[in-house]
């Protein structure tokens, strides 16, 4: 992750003494750089429009092929790969990890920078470096058709080793001295603005204070929430598989609850229900996975017997590794891509009703309907007699819980979320208990087949299923106490 803060300072600007800072002890520098980035991007600059950057670098202390994605909390991610023999050709990795962006569009140079750097670094009595200061001599040239050239200077504050405390002192240091943050995110942001190359992504407007503009403004969060994770489940990056399949259901629970107010997208729900399913794969495999090694970890080592571990750890990881290729094979396809620019329409120009254009205090009534689907939904289920179906049923409770939560969760209202997403945990404990013993009995079998001791599995399966148990009894006091904070509410 990369931590900076950028400003933009006149031609004339004197980088100020660095000295003194808190946990400091030496200012070397500046030392000066030469370098020549060469950008790349789709004709329609696809990469620029969503805040992002290609570039293949030569010079300085990292050069190499570098990609930053949008900020999040503050921080970029920036990838790095090695320079490539062929300077117009981007990695195949990096393509790769921008595909959600361009959507399949070949990637080609757009802009060159060349830079003149001066560093200055401050360090600490370990000769660590805490933060970094590039003071920047711009030469920015837009390429196609009639080269467009610009030429500015610029200081950047990047964190090394130190902390955000330390890179807040070194901007004041600099803004004292003349120094105001840049209006640009990067130097390429500000070349293509200056041209005028750049369209700012479009957005639905709705009245303020409606129930479209609550409504909309969920939907274009959670669609660039989803948007946002692609890279991330790519690389395979922890937790990245559960946020996007979050986003996708957040997005669909949304769009079929808020039907009343943006109409026409039973299609991109059912795309959306498909990605969830895609995903469901690897999720529940990485779940079951961390589920069972917390089990062992906890276990007494006496119980454990056999190569239990590798059967419940690596080979369920080469189980997920296969289910993430799969991810990969979909999210480079035409279906993906067709849902991505549906989604970008939806955001962009949605269909609204009149209803969007009522208070966003009427919405309440969604929740509340919402919830009476819940409880619709407990009372069908506790009217089989067959265990089997009444089980099967709860399935349905616990979906009609989740979407109550979201629902809630568009409109703010929090505690009503909060007592749904109670209602939701603790039938998923029990659910996630029933298969978890299912997935441990097909693993004694193989490693019965295997003449391997299952005695840890019958450990390993009496806990998931005594866990199972007390979710099963406790779940009449939380739907009684939950159904009676909701009717307070309601």
């Amino acid at each position: 992750m990369e931590i900076e803060d950028k400003f933009d300072v006149p031609a004339e600007y004197q980088v100020p003494d660095l000295g003194g800072l808190p946990g400091s002890t030496e200012v070397v520098g500046p030392k000066t750089y030469q370098l020549v980035a060469l950008y790349f991007d789709t004709p329609d600059l696809r990469l620029a429009a969503r805040g992002i950057t290609l570039r293949r670098r030569r010079g300085g202390t990292d050069p190499g092929w570098h990609l930053k994605l949008p900020k999040a909390k503050g921080a970029r991610q920036e990838i790095v790969h090695p320079l490539t023999r062929s300077a117009k050709i981007v990695p195949a990795e990096l393509a790769d990890l921008v595909l959600a962006y361009t959507r399949g569009v070949p990637l080609a140079p757009i802009a060159e920078l060349d830079t003149r750097r001066a560093v200055t670094t401050v360090v600490n009595g370990a000769g660590i470096r805490l933060i970094e200061v590039a003071d920047d001599r711009v030469k920015g040239t837009v390429l196609g058709g009639t080269p467009h050239v610009e030429r500015w200077r610029e200081v950047e504050a990047e964190i090394i080793e130190g902390d955000e405390k330390l890179l807040k002192k070194v901007g004041k240091r600099l803004t004292k001295a003349g120094a105001v943050p840049a209006d640009a995110a990067s130097k390429l942001a500000r070349l293509l603005g200056a041209a005028g190359a750049v369209s700012e992504q479009p957005r639905a407007e709705a009245e303020p204070g409606s129930a479209g503009e609550v409504v909309l403004s969920y939907l274009t969060a959670q669609a660039g929430a989803l948007l946002a994770q692609d890279p991330r489940v790519r690389k395979a990056e922890p937790d990245a598989v559960h946020q996007m399949r979050v986003a996708a259901r957040r997005l669909r629970s949304a769009l079929k609850s808020f039907k009343t107010i943006v109409k026409g997208t039973e299609n991109v729900q059912e795309e959306l229900k498909w990605l969830g399913g895609v995903l469901g794969e690897a999720r529940d495999l990485e779940v079951v996975r961390d589920r069972f090694a917390s089990r062992l970890d906890a276990l007494d080592g006496a119980l454990i017997v056999g190569p239990v571990r590798t059967r419940l750890s690596s080979d369920l990881l080469d189980d997920e590794h296969e289910a993430l290729d799969r991810i990969r094979d979909v999210l480079g396809g035409e279906r993906y891509f067709a849902l991505l620019d549906a989604l970008d329409d939806l955001v962009a120009t949605p269909v609204l009703t009149k209803a969007a254009r009522e208070p966003a205090g009427t919405l309440d009534a969604v929740a509340a309907k919402s919830w009476r689907r819940v409880t619709r939904a407990y009372g069908a289920a506790q009217a089989k007699e067959d265990a089997a179906e009444r089980e099967h049923a709860m399935h349905d409770v616990r979906k009609a819980a989740k979407r109550a939560r979201y629902t809630a969760e568009v409109i703010g209202m929090t505690r009503m979320a909060k007592l749904a997403e109670a209602v939701q945990e603790v039938l998923g404990t029990h659910m996630d208990g029933v298969v978890a013993q299912e997935r441990l009995a097909a693993e004694a079998g193989n490693a019965r087949r295997a003449g391997e001791d299952t005695f840890t599995y019958g450990v390993l399966t009496g806990l998931e299923r005594a866990g199972a148990e007390r979710a099963h009894e406790e779940f009449p006091r939380v739907w009684e106490e939950t159904s009676e904070a909701v009717a307070r509410l309601l």
